[in-house]
Formats: structure tokens, sequence, C-alpha cells
């Protein structure tokens, strides 16, 4: 038999296992639905309550750092390895500068910290999700189309501005026991149910 004939079982195994593991169906939509799950709730918070939960924004913090030190083991050839490791220095970054800006004044300073804050919090969860999943799997992100990367992209920021709007209008639908029975502190403008009339007369 000719050695450049591929055994039909070669073959079956090649077509069942294709070497690019962005070649499966789903994973775009695993990619969205994840940076999605992973951004709604800050993008809640910041249109409900104007700001960002420290716990998210510390959150982000620590993965973002661990990534960064794993990035340093990489080795020295992989490609973009400076520019992860830059970037995931990033909530490192908006933290110092948090802890030498004085809170008690308000100046342009402190406007660019918080800005940088809410930056970190909104665009640093996914982005650390995709750092590290590219370090899991190299060939995450490769074979998809520009076209349909720019449609992830904006399936993924209309659920973030769907998510704070949410927020904004969540006197519209939810209520103040809502919050304080998910542990949530009350947000400005919630909705507390009219008592219920105390029944008079006879039954």
């Amino acid at each position: 038999m000719p050695a450049n004939v591929a055994m039909p079982e070669d073959a079956e195994h090649a077509t069942a296992h294709p070497a690019d593991p962005r070649t499966r169906p789903g994973i775009e939509a695993g990619v969205v639905v994840a940076m999605s799950a992973a951004l709604w709730w800050p993008a809640f918070t910041l249109g409900a309550w104007g700001t960002l939960f420290f716990d998210q924004l510390l959150t982000v913090w620590a993965a973002a750092t661990a990534a960064f030190f794993v990035v340093l083991l990489q080795p020295r050839g992989e490609r973009h390895r400076i520019r992860r490791a830059a970037a995931l220095l990033v909530p490192t970054l908006w933290l110092v500068l948090e802890l030498i800006s004085n809170p008690e004044t308000s100046n342009v300073f402190t406007d660019v910290v918080d800005l940088i804050g809410a930056i970190v919090g909104l665009l640093g969860i996914p982005a650390t999700l995709w750092v590290l999943a590219r370090m899991i799997w190299p060939n995450l992100g490769k074979g998809i189309s520009r076209a349909r990367s720019t449609l992830m992209l904006i399936a993924i920021t209309l659920i973030a501005v769907a998510s704070f709007e949410l927020g904004v209008h969540q006197a519209a639908f939810l209520r103040c026991d809502d919050f304080s029975i998910s542990g949530n502190s009350l947000p400005p403008g919630c909705v507390t149910d009219s008592p219920s009339p105390t029944p008079t007369g006879k039954p």
C-alpha cells in the first residue's frame, strides 16, 4: 500500500478530532455567554448604585495579578507576552492610584481614578477571562473571521448596556425587598411596597 494513502481509521480520527478547537460548533456562543455572564452584574451595579462594588474590583485585580505571574512564566519567545503582561497590570495601576488619592477631595485626579476603576471593573473581567482562556487554549480565537469577532463584541456590548439600563431603571421591575433578601444594600430610588391596609369592620 502506498505510504501517502491515509487509512480509513486515520481519516475518521482526523474528522472527529479537528486540530483547531475553534472549528467546533458552539465555541463562539460559549465565549459570548461566558463574557456576558461575567459582565452583567458589574454593569447592573454601576447603573443601580452609580458605582462598582469593591469586591468586584478586587476580584478583577486578584485574577489579573495571578494571570500576570502566569504570563511571566511563559517562554520568552511567546507571542504577545509583553502586551498581555502590560494589560494585566492595569488593575494594579488603578489600585495604586486609588491608594494614593484622597477620597475626601474631588478634583480631576480623583475623577480620573474613578474612571479607571469603572473601566477596570467593566472591561477587566472579560479581558482577564479572555487572556486566561488564550493561555490555556492557545488556539482559541484562531479561525474566527473579523466579521464574526465584531458580531461577538457587539452582542457582549449590547448585553452590558442593557444590564446597565436595567440597573438605572431597577425601580420599574424590582422592589427594595428584592435587594435586601438577596443580601445587597438598597440602591437609591428603590421602591418599597406599600403596607397592606389594616382590616377594619366586621369579617
